[in-house]
């Protein structure tokens, strides 16, 4: 190769030496991972506990009375009845079509992965809101995790936690945490700075501007970060069924590798339907809070 070469090629590690890059990282994590991965995994352990008994809950209440709950909860959020008896009708159907059990476990990890994404989440979006050096720091972070393809999040988690429900959790919150993240920031940012000069001016501590003026101003924004949040978490159900997660998503993997077409659309159209309840419900939920505070 003549010494004008890179001109016409990129300079480049040549075979041995990318080898050895990849050795030292993977033997760096396996050694990580063989050194803290216990400690980590009993960590995780009350939030496995909490999701086995939630997911038995789902699966040993009355079919009845969970469809009753949840068209409960739709009216609550909604004050529509057509939502509501929209709820009731998918519901059924899952549960006439034999989808029922893998609907509750589905629903199980979207519930508890929403709830854990939004106790990580809002918290860091309240401290990005607060501290342009912390948003300077995040918001690299969450391009990173907006932006890599979901599979490469279950690389890590399965080397150092195995296969499992939590691990699922993990890929999910990951993966689904950014927009609530990224609009708890935002909402709490588009806050009138008039509005906090007056709460200052009553005497309104820190504290009391964060939690009575500035979080439920900002409630629509957050809100629609916790519906984005939600349909992601949705959306990783089938990438989540390839290390054990239990629910739709494994049917349609099933379907996939041996060409079930018609399990693989009753299950996606059962994913799809709970997407768009929990779209609706949310969606509803924000607006009814966005015209109270206008209201008021």
């Amino acid at each position: 190769m003549s010494d004008k070469s890179w001109l016409t090629e990129i300079p480049q590690l040549d075979r041995y030496q990318l080898l050895e890059i990849r050795k030292t990282l993977d033997g760096a994590y396996r050694s990580f991972s063989r050194e803290y991965g216990d400690n980590i995994e009993a960590f995780f352990d009350p939030l496995l506990s909490f999701l086995i008994w939630f997911e038995k809950l789902l699966l040993g209440t009355p079919w009845w009375i969970v469809i009753g709950v949840l068209a409960g909860f739709a009216f609550m959020a909604s004050r529509s009845w057509k939502l509501t008896v929209g709820v009731v009708v998918a519901f059924s159907l899952i549960g006439v079509f034999g989808m029922w059990d893998n609907t509750m476990r589905t629903m199980s990890i979207i519930l508890v992965s929403t709830m854990v994404a939004i106790g990580v989440g809002i918290p860091i979006g309240i401290a990005m809101a607060r501290s342009n050096r912390v948003q300077s720091v995040a918001t690299p972070m969450l391009d990173i995790m907006q932006t890599m393809p979901a599979f490469v999040y279950l690389i890590p988690v399965v080397m150092l936690l195995g296969i499992g429900k939590i691990p699922g959790v993990i890929a999910v919150v990951i993966y689904a945490v950014p927009p609530v993240i990224r609009l708890t920031n935002l909402g709490i940012r588009l806050v009138d700075e008039e509005v906090l000069e007056a709460a200052t001016a009553y005497g309104a501590s820190p504290m009391q501007r964060l939690f009575g003026v500035q979080i439920p101003l900002a409630m629509p924004n957050i809100m629609a970060g916790i519906n984005q949040t939600i349909m992601m978490a949705l959306a990783m159900v089938v990438i989540a069924s390839m290390i054990g997660v239990k629910g739709l998503g494994q049917p349609v993997l099933k379907s996939i590798t041996n060409q079930y077409f018609t399990l693989g659309l009753l299950n996606g159209l059962a994913i799809v339907a709970l997407a768009i309840i929990f779209d609706r419900i949310s969606q509803s939920y924000a607006k009814r809070i966005q015209q109270h505070l206008g209201g008021r």
